[in-house]
């Protein structure tokens, strides 16, 4: 088994941001962008707990890019959001009221679209000295709709009180929320020819969640024009006191695979970086992490291709310290 000779901290360094400098002189400016982002769609809110609704809606498109979205509540801005966030949290409501919710993307140029439909959420009464957690959802099965989404499904949970929404995770990171009386939930947004792994947690009016289910994988189909897979295989993850150690197989490319990114819970950790050939693998790499027993770590790994781009993301992994 081979091990990385050199890598990069856990934590990235910061990059230097770098100051355009002005343009030649001569040179024609730009056209001033005045175009609007189109009007967020899809929009959704569903009352968590008795404090707290989960707002989710679909991306808008703008002639440039969009940089960012606001959330609002009865007309007041509460959120602001970067480009890639398609959901939030919003918290500190009042149990038993109904709530109102819009979304606005805008741009680079400070564009602003119109407002999305509004949606509407009443979080539920709140229960007093709750501390009993749901049980877990249990039967929990997946069935892909094509390269770009799946329908999850599953046995309801119980709870003293009642369930107020499920929690849908992948790789760590909570996807989707659907309210307590569902029992499925649609994912979109994924890629073609990509590991996936998901499990569901309920959650009651007083912020407890249960447990997580069993997850269940999904590879999303390829499609024609989309590349094969490309993702490291065999992944799995050893806890010790303080470390974590990570063995997979890189993926099979025209030249040796040198070069690996590790995620933890869906956010960039390292750089790993073989000085040789690692061979067809498995290969091992250590990590190190904070000494706190049952911290739960979800870990995915990607590989830098011989053109130069990252490759697919395993299927995510997930341990619990020691």
């Amino acid at each position: 088994m081979r091990r990385p000779c050199t890598a990069l901290a856990l934590t990235a360094a910061a990059l230097t941001a770098l100051t355009a400098l002005t343009a030649c002189s001569g040179a024609s400016a730009a056209p001033q962008d005045t175009r609007a982002p189109t009007t967020p769609t899809g929009v959704t809110a569903t009352a968590g707990s008795a404090t707290t609704v989960h707002v989710m809606w679909s991306a808008a498109t703008d002639d440039r890019a969009v940089t960012g979205y606001a959330v609002y509540r009865q007309g007041q801005k509460v959120k602001d959001l970067p480009a890639g966030t398609l959901m939030t949290d919003v918290t500190g409501l009042a149990p038993a009221t109904p709530y109102t919710f819009t979304v606005r993307a805008h741009d680079a140029a400070g564009n602003v679209s119109p407002d999305s439909a509004a949606v509407t959420a009443t979080t539920p009464a709140a229960s007093a000295e709750d501390r009993t957690a749901p049980t877990r959802p249990t039967a929990l099965r997946l069935t892909p709709a094509g390269p770009e989404a799946a329908t999850l499904a599953w046995r309801p949970a119980r709870d003293d009180t009642r369930v107020t929404a499920y929690d849908v995770y992948q790789s760590g990171s909570r996807v989707h929320t659907v309210p307590g009386t569902a029992t499925e939930a649609r994912v979109t947004g994924l890629r073609p020819a990509t590991a996936y792994s998901f499990t569901v947690r309920a959650r009651d009016a007083a912020e407890n969640s249960s447990p997580d289910s069993d997850a269940v994988p999904l590879t999303t189909p390829a499609v024609p024009g989309h590349r094969p897979a490309t993702a490291p295989t065999g992944v799995t993850v050893r806890a010790a006191e303080g470390t974590l150690t990570v063995t997979w197989t890189p993926p099979r490319t025209a030249t040796p695979v040198k070069e690996h990114q590790l995620h933890l819970n869906g956010r960039f950790a390292t750089t790993i970086v073989w000085g040789a050939d690692p061979g067809p693998g498995p290969v091992a790499y250590t990590l190190t992490v904070p000494a706190t027993p049952g911290v739960r770590y979800a870990l995915t790994l990607r590989a830098k291709l011989p053109d130069g781009t990252w490759g697919d993301f395993s299927t995510p992994v997930t341990v619990v310290t020691v």
